[in-house]
């Protein structure tokens, strides 16, 4: 990725590098519970409410070429059972590893006489801007991670009746009569005729009858 925007050390989830000193082996443990970003999930299907509480442990590791950050978010995400459509909540626990790069060394540690040159590699990077960096995307595609692309609220949930959409679960007795198609089709062009109709095709069965009689 390219240098970031100017980044803001209030931000929660901007973290300051500093007192790791640019030392390889350096460690730094850090915990901090901060506000969900909007859109923090699988849009329309399940995620982590705006402004609910994120629990981050964070293990900031120093190497040559920058900073290698492992940790665990944990919160509750609220979604929609795809079988039942009823609100469900859930406990995430998301892991991630990132490694934020010096913007002036390479791959290697190695200092670049000219930072930028080689823009199709920093593309590939999450850089550190001034010893901060900004977790928000790097969380964002761990929680997309760990939640489920089909969420239910319980794994034998058996969903909704086809036929009038009653939730099964609240009666697992429900059932509807089944019907021959034969039959309901018969029935169907008989609800269809008038009256009229009815009575001319019996006064023409009557009058079978009595030629049949002579």
């Amino acid at each position: 990725m390219a240098l970031n925007a100017r980044l803001d050390h209030r931000n929660p989830l901007v973290f300051d590098t500093h007192e790791l000193g640019r030392r390889p082996g350096a460690l730094q443990r850090l915990t901090r519970t901060v506000d969900a970003p909007q859109d923090l999930g699988i849009a329309g299907v399940v995620g982590v409410p705006e402004g609910a509480p994120v629990e981050l442990e964070l293990r900031l590791e120093s190497v040559m070429e920058g900073v290698l950050v492992t940790g665990t978010a944990r919160a509750k995400a609220e979604g929609e059972c795809v079988r039942c459509l009823e609100p469900l909540e859930l406990e995430l626990e998301a892991d991630f590893q990132e490694m934020f790069s010096y913007p002036d060394a390479d791959d290697r540690g190695r200092v670049i006489a000219e930072p930028g040159d080689d823009a199709e590699d920093d593309e590939d990077r999450l850089l550190l801007e001034d010893g901060l960096f900004d977790l928000e995307p790097v969380l964002r595609d761990a929680v997309v991670l760990a939640l489920p692309m089909q969420p239910v609220c319980q794994e034998d949930c058996p969903g909704l009746c086809s036929e009038c959409g009653a939730r099964l679960a609240d009666d697992p007795d429900h059932h509807h009569d089944a019907v021959d198609i034969r039959w309901a089709a018969l029935q169907g062009l008989a609800g269809t005729m008038k009256d009229g109709e009815k009575d001319e095709m019996s006064g023409a069965d009557a009058g079978v009858d009595e030629k049949q009689e002579k």
